[in-house]
């Protein structure tokens, strides 16, 4: 798994995550757990998506 999100990526990835959650914690909604999946790809650097579809928003020299 070669890092394939950039540094302002990972950062917006990991800020929504933990918004979510703590959304979903505040207001008692299980709906907050889908923020695991921004905040787990954001915390590796890697996203399926943009593997299967060639995409990368990391700078030459982050990867």
């Amino acid at each position: 798994m070669a890092i394939n999100e950039g540094r302002l990526d990972r950062f917006l990835r990991v800020l929504v995550g933990v918004v979510a959650i703590g959304w979903g914690i505040y207001s008692q909604n299980w709906l907050g757990a889908f923020g695991i999946l921004p905040l787990t790809t954001g915390l590796v650097g890697w996203c399926p998506a943009y593997a299967l579809f060639g995409f990368s928003t990391c700078a030459r020299s982050e990867s």
